[in-house]
């Protein structure tokens, strides 16, 4: 198991990437705005199901690396650490789009989760985040590594659904605002990118303080 510092921090960088509203949010949104919190709700649901299937895949795909060999799991940890920094990168540099919400067409309770489940699960850039991001606390001295991504995953899974729950219930009423707001957006790309690249160097550094 984690340490109980590795576990605060975990949850700290986890709260302040949620915070700030990404794809998955903005989907959120999008269907809480056009639906009510009920449509919001649904969303959050199906998105979280599919977090919660990436984090058991990633779980048993590094566990089995780590068990073949131990310089290829600290190798995939830096460039989980390059990815994050990449991410921040990109994000800080991407230019501003003007961007019209679409209402979507009504849909079911179990269509909005359904809706929501795939689009989660079938984006690679969704499976790349937690290979990229669990494993910067992990510490294979500390117990079997599937153990603590799948409980750093379940922590992540669990905070992400009241974040994101917090999103739907205040996208009936705020949700058009925060999705066309251009100074939201602006402040969104310099918090989020910023978070990524700490993240990435932080972990950079310690695994190679490590050593």
């Amino acid at each position: 198991m984690p340490a109980l510092s590795t576990i605060a921090l975990f949850l700290l960088t986890a709260l302040g990437l949620l915070l700030i509203p990404g794809p998955s949010v903005l989907y959120i949104l999008t269907h809480s705005v056009a639906q009510g919190k009920r449509a919001g709700l649904a969303s959050v649901l199906g998105i979280e199901l599919a977090s919660l299937i990436h984090a058991i895949a990633a779980a048993l795909g590094l566990s089995a690396l780590l068990l073949t060999s131990a310089l290829a799991f600290s190798i995939v940890k830096y460039l989980g650490a390059a990815y994050l920094i990449y991410l921040g990168i990109r994000t800080l540099l991407a230019r501003e789009e003007r961007q019209q919400t679409a209402v979507p067409a009504p849909k079911s309770f179990s269509q909005l989760l359904t809706q929501g489940f795939l689009v989660n699960l079938l984006n690679p850039k969704t499976a790349l985040f937690f290979y990229a991001f669990l494993p910067q606390f992990v510490n294979p001295a500390r117990g079997a590594v599937a153990g603590q991504i799948l409980l750093l995953g379940a922590l992540f899974v669990l905070l992400a659904s009241c974040t994101d729950s917090l999103y739907a219930l205040l996208g009936s009423t705020v949700g058009r605002v925060l999705t066309r707001n251009a100074g939201f957006r602006h402040l969104q790309r310099y918090v989020t990118g910023s978070i990524y690249i700490v993240l990435g160097v932080t972990a950079a550094v310690a695994g190679s303080e490590k050593k």
